[in-house]
């Protein structure tokens, strides 16, 4: 694909090459995302593709994990990696005449990480902190177990991060197992945004990829959504309830759907959950509905946290208003606004150099292709009223996954009781 701003180029091993020019900035954001995540582990493997991407800045064959941070300060550049259920991203940021360098870190830490025994021991240590810190959390806390009670034993109910056993057990030629079988040019995207170059990242991105080869590459196991309750005893300031519920993939149309019920629902200020729950009532400070997705699947899901005697009333009015939604149409201009806010969220967001590089690796993984703005906005302005309804009593029809930390010895109550009203009219 090639616009006067965008360009896509495959080159011979597979590796595709994304660009987009913003030729008023002074900066470009460039990265690697792989089509590899949590969900490609074994259950043997849990959170190994977090310790890898960890690992990756650790030093190579030709780079101490000192010079790796030296090396991209030196310019003022920022350097980090992050891992999700279906990809792993290592990206940079830098001044435009730097973009090389970068480039040059990129492809050394993916292709020659060294995973000495020492750096691997403290980066052990390092992740059970993280770990830990995740049990102190209760937002992190609480869609851990909201995840676990949608999709019991599978990959993609498990938190990422792993667990202490599995992190302590890893050994780098564990790592370099993993790397072997799913890091391979043609799962993979180095997209960039920002004042550059596309032939020359292009050639730069032959030079040093062109000793990559294939993967035996592991295909994830497809999402089965079940749904349930998890709790967790331990006490918090406040309690956190999330009721998720069965949504659409990336690749339906329904997507779009859930966006716009997700905006009017809970998405902001004016949404219902917002003027019914916290203006009307209340009953908390911030509640929120969101809608994400995968490859296979999604969730659309309802965030709350309230004080310990509020909870009961906050569910009670939450079940009152998903059946309301599900009952009757909202109005034209009701989700006007909400698609007005998913609009100018989209738009804002492509603003930013690192937000486009992000886009486009994620669109060319999941579709093979580019999807260009008006292409989205048309999708986002086709969901109507009547959609959006069914939308909810769709989701209301169905199984409810439901996860309450913060109660103590009450979440078991809280939560069995959202799971009743997450489906009480569902028959009506």
């Amino acid at each position: 694909m090639s616009t006067a701003l965008t360009n896509v180029t495959t080159l011979a091993n597979g590796l595709r090459v994304a660009t987009h020019h913003m030729p008023h900035v002074e900066t470009v954001s460039l990265g690697i995302w792989v089509g590899a995540g949590a969900r490609h582990e074994a259950p043997d493997q849990h959170g190994i593709s977090h310790l890898l991407e960890h690992m990756a800045f650790k030093g190579t064959s030709r780079r101490t994990a000192v010079d790796i941070a030296e090396e991209i300060e030196a310019v003022g550049g920022e350097l980090n990696a992050a891992t999700s259920l279906e990809t792993t991203a290592y990206y940079a940021r830098v001044l435009k005449e730097d973009v090389g360098l970068a480039l040059d870190i990129l492809a050394d830490i993916l292709q020659a990480p060294r995973y000495a025994e020492d750096e691997l021991e403290r980066e052990r240590e390092v992740i059970l902190q993280e770990i830990a810190g995740t049990r102190d959390s209760p937002d992190e806390l609480v869609y851990e177990l909201l995840q676990e009670a949608a999709f019991p034993s599978q990959s993609i109910g498990r938190p990422i991060l792993g667990t202490a056993e599995s992190v302590t057990r890893f050994t780098a030629q564990d790592l370099r197992t993993f790397l072997a079988a799913h890091y391979s040019p043609e799962r993979m995207v180095l997209s960039a945004a920002g004042n550059l170059d596309h032939a020359a990242i292009v050639r730069q991105a032959e030079t040093l990829f062109s000793g990559m080869g294939a993967a035996s590459r592991r295909a994830f196991d497809p999402a089965v959504y079940v749904g349930g309750a998890r709790t967790s005893a331990k006490p918090f300031e406040q309690s956190h309830l999330v009721m998720g519920f069965a949504g659409p993939s990336y690749r339906t149309p329904e997507f779009y759907t859930g966006q716009v019920f997700s905006g009017l629902f809970g998405g902001g200020m004016s949404s219902r959950l917002f003027q019914e729950v916290r203006e009307k009532r209340g009953l908390c400070y911030a509640i929120y509905s969101s809608m994400w997705a995968l490859a296979d699947t999604g969730m659309f899901g309802i965030h709350a946290a309230t004080g310990h005697d509020a909870m009961g009333e906050l569910i009670e009015v939450v079940g009152q208003e998903f059946a309301k939604a599900a009952a009757e149409a909202p109005s034209l201009a009701e989700v006007g606004r909400a698609k007005a806010q998913i609009k100018a969220g989209l738009l804002m967001g492509l603003e930013s150099s690192g937000a486009r590089a992000e886009q486009m690796a994620r669109q060319l993984l999941l579709f093979d292709r580019l999807v260009d703005t008006p292409e989205l906005v048309e999708r986002i302005e086709a969901v109507t009223p009547e959609a959006t309804r069914a939308f909810a009593e769709t989701l209301i029809r169905g199984a409810a996954s439901v996860a309450v930390v913060g109660s103590g010895p009450a979440s078991e109550a809280y939560a069995a009781q959202a799971a009743k009203a997450a489906t009480l009219k569902s028959a009506a």
